[in-house]
């Protein structure tokens, strides 16, 4: 229950203190770009297609895609939230190792690679080529004080995003199902009601959190042994 409640407490104070950082709205599309990212791979994976991805300033997103049978729209649906959750915990997972280039650099590579290859809209293409140049940037020539607070701004922005967006869809699906993004098309394909398919992703996202804050703390106390 302790590290429900903690985890509960950071995510609150996190998602108030980001509201006032500046250009925070840039660096929430990290959010977005994984979860379009994530249908993709789901696609490419099950032998399906990539057409392209669009990203928009409100940090909202599309993926379209093409695939061979029905059932595969599930795993592609399925992805995109949990990918994005996923990308959290990895985050908090390499803090705890001291790994902040790794992270950073992956975190650009994907936002090249996406650039390169699927996203075709003037926003999307623009943010994700000043994201990826930013990043490498910080990577390579800042301080080591000044990669890991950009590191762990990424790192707590994409926690909350992970975890709000989930929250927005199911009460999206609760008041208005056809709008619900990706548990409206699972409800279409699965025959469950889309506030059952976003509730599992909120299910999930609380999850990922919970052990993404546990590697936080557990590099917290690392910190203080070795200051010993």
């Amino acid at each position: 229950m302790l590290s429900w409640l903690r985890m509960a407490v950071i995510c609150i104070v996190v998602a108030f203190l980001t509201r006032f950082i500046p250009f925070s709205d840039f660096f929430r599309n990290v959010n977005t770009l994984v979860h379009e990212l994530a249908h993709a791979i789901a696609a490419l994976l099950l032998k399906g297609s990539v057409m392209h991805i669009h990203l928009y300033a409100d940090q909202s997103g599309v993926t379209y895609t093409s695939y061979t049978d029905n059932w595969m729209s599930i795993p592609i649906a399925l992805a995109g939230y949990m990918g994005a959750s996923m990308l959290a915990l990895l985050l908090f997972y390499l803090h705890a190792r001291g790994q902040h280039r790794i992270g950073l650099a992956c975190i650009a590579l994907a936002a090249g690679m996406a650039l390169a290859l699927f996203i075709r809209n003037g926003y999307g293409m623009a943010w994700s080529g000043g994201f990826a140049a930013l990043t490498a940037l910080v990577l390579f020539a800042a301080p080591v004080w000044l990669r890991k607070g950009y590191y762990l701004l990424i790192a707590f922005i994409c926690l909350v995003e992970s975890i709000v967006s989930p929250f927005v869809v199911l009460f999206l699906a609760v008041t208005d199902p056809a709008m619900a993004g990706d548990a409206a098309s699972l409800s279409q394909a699965a025959y469950l009601p889309a506030f059952v398919w976003a509730s599992v992703f909120c299910g999930f996202s609380l999850c990922c959190a919970r052990a993404a804050v546990g590697y936080l703390f557990r590099s917290s106390a690392a910190g203080i042994q070795i200051s010993r």
